[in-house]
């Protein structure tokens, strides 16, 4: 090979490896997501669109380290500061030994806790946490309400991918890339279901046709999360 030849070669290697780094910047889209609708609600540098439950300051114990929104224990609770009534949520997430975490949607302030509202999509490092003895609380599930299949998380320490769909009253939980369960709000199926749990007692539990995303920071563990976007519709 001539030294053009190289040249053009080691062009040409640069500009891919430089084109996969850009693919795999976090906390970024791609133009595509962008014409598609979808945004950022973390841009891995501040995290200006989150707030404390009832609050309107980031809890304490929530901090940006190295492009992720990140706990080291627990904390209090964060929500969206605007609500969403249908969306697609998309975001990674990395949990500490035994951790415990989880996504709300449609949640309100209506009561003292933020998971008395809103429905809960459980994040959780199930293979030392209690609650991955049951599936119906473990990694995945619709905490206390549906069931996740097991073997779809990744262990503690390793990014797992989430998607949220909610489209009506139609809800959709993905992991890793696998559908896991979809529901609907206010079917009859929904509704026994929730009568048998401990959520029965608040009556506007997973009512509301829009609200705030949530995350819980209450449980002990870390907890990291970056790539969180939405498409809302």
């Amino acid at each position: 090979m001539n030294a053009m030849g190289a040249i053009v070669v080691t062009a040409m290697v640069c500009a891919a490896a430089a084109g996969a780094a850009r693919a795999q910047t976090p906390d970024t889209l791609t133009a595509a997501q962008r014409k598609a609708g979808w945004r950022l609600l973390f841009d891995g540098v501040t995290a200006a669109q989150w707030r404390g439950y009832r609050s309107d300051s980031l809890p304490a114990g929530w901090h940006v380290d190295n492009g992720t929104l990140t706990k080291s224990g627990s904390t209090g609770d964060l929500l969206t500061r605007e609500p969403f009534a249908n969306f697609e949520l998309d975001l990674e997430w990395k949990i500490g030994p035994a951790g415990n975490s989880g996504i709300f949607y449609r949640a309100t302030e209506e009561y003292d806790e933020v998971y008395w509202s809103g429905p809960e999509y459980q994040l959780l490092d199930d293979a030392a946490a209690p609650d991955g003895k049951n599936r119906l609380t473990a990694a995945g599930a619709a905490y206390g309400i549906y069931p996740s299949p097991a073997g779809i998380v990744k262990p503690a320490g390793q990014w797992n991918s989430t998607r949220i769909i909610v489209r009506g009253n139609h809800v959709e939980h993905w992991l890793n890339g696998t559908r896991l369960l979809a529901y609907d709000l206010g079917s009859a199926d929904w509704q026994a279901r929730v009568a048998a749990s401990k959520f029965a007692v608040w009556h506007d539990y997973g009512r509301a046709h829009a609200g705030y995303i949530g995350i819980q920071g209450d449980h002990n563990g870390s907890l990291s999360l970056r790539n969180i976007r939405i498409l809302a519709r």
